[in-house]
C-alpha cells in the first residue's frame, strides 16, 4: 500500500510540531506526500475566540511556511497545502470565498460544531462560564451538554442535527475531501447517547452516501481517534464504509495527525476495514491541474 497523509495539524493550531517535523517524518516514514490541513480561522467570522483553529493573522505565514516546504522537497516528498474548514450554518463554510481565494492545494471539510436551533455561537457561555466552542467531539462533558441544554436531552436528534449539517455541507461543495463523517459517535461508545444502528441513523448514511455518488468529493477513512486512544476504530465505521462501497464513493487513507510520530499511524487497520468492505484500491492525491483534484487509484 502506498502511504500517504493529507490530514495533519501543526504547533499552527491543536497539534505538535513545526510544518518541517512533519515533512521529516513522512520522509522517514516512507510516505510520498504529505498535506497540512490547519484547523482554518474561525475568530472573525464567529466573533469568539478559539484555541485550536489557525489563527486569522497567522494564514499568511503558514501558506509561506508549507509552500517553502513544498519546495525544498521537490522530487523527494510530495507537500501540499490544504485546510480543514469547519461547517456552522450562517457562519463559515468550505465554500466561503476567502477559503476559495488562498490557492490552496486542497479543503478537508469537517463538522465539529452544532448550533441549536441555529443558536449563536456563544449560546452555551453560561452553561460552561465563558466563551467556548461546544463541539461534538470535545469531550463526552461537552457532549452531554449539548444534548441536554441544546436538543432537550433528546442524543438522537443531536444526531440528526449532525448528519442534516454534514448533507448541508456537502451539497454546497467547494472542497475535496469529506473529513471523519461520522465524528458524532466519538464519545457514544456502547451507544449510550443514540443507536448507531437505528434504520433513521443508516438512513441519513444512505442519503449521504447517494449525494456523494454524485459529486467530486473523496471520503476519508480517518485513523485519528485510534491514534490518539479516543476511540476503538475509524471514521467512518465498517457499517457506513459497506454503504459507500456500494455506491463506488472514493476513499484515501488519513491519520488526522496531531504530532508527527502519528502521520501513518493504524494504516494496516484502515487497509483490513477497507477490504473487509469491499474495497480493492484507495484514492492517492496528485495535486491540482486547471482548478481540479487531480487523483489516482492506488491498490491496497
Amino acid at each position: 500500500m502506498i502511504y500517504s497523509c493529507l490530514h495533519t495539524h501543526t504547533e499552527l493550531c491543536d497539534g505538535s510540531g513545526t510544518v518541517e517535523d512533519y515533512c521529516n517524518a513522512a520522509f522517514e516514514k516512507g510516505l510520498v506526500s504529505i498535506g497540512f490541513s490547519a484547523h482554518a480561522p474561525l475568530a472573525k467570522k464567529i466573533n469568539m475566540p478559539s484555541d485550536w483553529h489557525l489563527a486569522d493573522e497567522n494564514v499568511e505565514s503558514y501558506c509561506a511556511l508549507v509552500r517553502a516546504e513544498k519546495e525544498k522537497w521537490s522530487g523527494k516528498l510530495a507537500v501540499y497545502l490544504g485546510l480543514e474548514v469547519d461547517y456552522i450554518k450562517n457562519y463559515v463554510s468550505p465554500a466561503d470565498s476567502d477559503f476559495q481565494k488562498l490557492g490552496l492545494d486542497f479543503i478537508i471539510a469537517s463538522v465539529h460544531i452544532l448550533l441549536p436551533d441555529h443558536s449563536p455561537v456563544n449560546w452555551a457561555e453560561k452553561i460552561v462560564g465563558g466563551k467556548k466552542l461546544i463541539g461534538v467531539d470535545g469531550s463526552e462533558d461537552e457532549l452531554r451538554i449539548l444534548i441536554k441544554y441544546g436538543w432537550n436531552g433528546d442524543g438522537f436528534a443531536l444526531a440528526e442535527s449532525y448528519w442534516e449539517a454534514v448533507i448541508e455541507m456537502c451539497g454546497q461543495g467547494k472542497f475535496d475531501i469529506l473529513g471523519h463523517c461520522d465524528l458524532i459517535k466519538k464519545y457514544n461508545g456502547g451507544n449510550k447517547f443514540f443507536s448507531t444502528k437505528d434504520s433513521r441513523y443508516i438512513q441519513y448514511v444512505k442519503k449521504l452516501a447517494s449525494l456523494l455518488a454524485d459529486l467530486n468529493i473523496v471520503v476519508e477513512l480517518n485513523t485519528g481517534g485510534l491514534n490518539r486512544g479516543k476511540i476503538n476504530e475509524c471514521y467512518p465505521s465498517l457499517d457506513i464504509l459497506k454503504i459507500f462501497r456500494k455506491k463506488n464513493i472514493p476513499v484515501t487513507i488519513n491519520a488526522d495527525a496531531h504530532i508527527p510520530a502519528h502521520l501513518n499511524g493504524h494504516y494496516e487497520t484502515a487497509r483490513t476495514v477497507l477490504l473487509e468492505a469491499g474495497y480493492t484500491d484507495t484514492m492517492l492525491f496528485k495535486g491540482r491541474e486547471n482548478g481540479e483534484p487531480l487523483w489516482e487509484k492506488t491498490p491496497l
